[in-house]
């Protein structure tokens, strides 16, 4: 069995409050205009997400190829590999209205060779603008939980939060990964083991499916859509991340690759706290990876080729 494989590369980055580039668009306040004042007026969640998220057309319009008949379950509501980049913004903008886009700063270690490429998004509930205080007083309670190793939570209860990881070439990049992240609301947990026949009825009988910490459940197939069990060499070798700040990995090995975790209630371990379900289309990820690596570096090779000769026809020669 082949041992190669790409790793997505994870960056450290602020997840904001909102997308976008600059302060007004992240809903951060602006001193030069007193706003973050106890006298100033923030804009609510609600608002930040209208700003934010523009224009959405739902329901979420999918032009990509329908998963062919007999075909593993790819899909997390709907958004599966396959899709292009935009059709996967809007489906997932689509599922819920709080949903914004957040700059990321997480990518392939890829020799891009200059151009850009869209590698990913992520997206979460919009929150309420901060005040200045408010805002430095996050950034020093995150610092002094990271310095004591404490657990914190940036999610509340009945959110959501979303990474989906594409390639391609620019302009022309499709998901390879998803995963996606939900926090049950509070009094209206599922119990553990109805959410887990949730999964099983989407995805169909799980290759793996245990529990400690939280109940994990896979589904593992190979390139040929078959299911792999505990014989199979890919039970252990392919792995799908279900977690949305975490990695991904793609091996010409494996193919459609389903992980999920469903985490208990600490109040209550018989209720589930939040689930994460991830999917990722494994060999087509790598063969991604390794055509546009390829196709860059002719265009760079070209352009490099295009110079020289140039050079030869119009430059002017040195004086000896």
């Amino acid at each position: 069995m082949r041992k190669t494989h790409f790793a997505l590369t994870l960056l450290a980055t602020a997840l904001l409050a909102s997308c976008g580039s600059d302060d007004d668009e992240i809903g951060l306040p602006d001193p030069s205009s007193g706003r973050g004042s106890a006298a100033a007026e923030l804009a609510s969640a609600e608002d930040v997400a209208e700003k934010a998220r523009g224009d959405v057309d739902c329901p979420a319009d999918i032009d990509s190829d329908e998963r062919a008949e007999g075909a593993p379950v790819d899909d997390v509501l709907g958004v599966r590999p396959g899709l292009t980049y935009d059709e996967a913004v809007n489906a997932v903008l689509c599922s819920h209205e709080m949903l914004v886009m957040l700059p990321v700063t997480r990518g392939f270690d890829l020799q891009t060779y200059g151009h850009t490429l869209r590698q990913g998004f992520t997206a979460r509930f919009a929150e309420r603008e901060k005040s200045s205080k408010e805002y430095m007083d996050e950034i020093s309670g995150s610092f002094s939980a990271r310095s004591g190793n404490a657990v914190t939570q940036d999610m509340l209860p009945g959110q959501s939060k979303w990474y989906v990881t594409a390639m391609g070439m620019p302009e022309a990049e499709r998901v390879i990964h998803v995963a996606r992240e939900e926090w049950f609301e509070e009094g209206r947990n599922p119990t553990m083991a109805s959410a887990e026949q949730a999964l099983i009825k989407k995805y169909g009988p799980p290759s793996r499916n245990y529990l400690q910490s939280a109940r994990t459940l896979a589904w593992i197939y190979d390139p040929r859509g078959r299911l792999a069990t505990e014989t199979s060499p890919l039970f252990s070798s392919c792995t799908a991340s279900s977690d949305p700040d975490g990695g991904s990995n793609f091996s010409p090995d494996c193919g459609i690759v389903v992980g999920a975790q469903i985490w208990p209630l600490q109040a209550n371990t018989d209720l589930a706290a939040y689930m994460q379900v991830g999917v990722v289309d494994s060999a087509v990820g790598y063969q991604a990876l390794t055509t546009v690596e390829q196709a860059l570096q002719a265009l760079d090779s070209k352009r490099k080729a295009d110079e020289v000769s140039e050079a030869q026809e119009n430059a002017d020669a040195p004086e000896l």
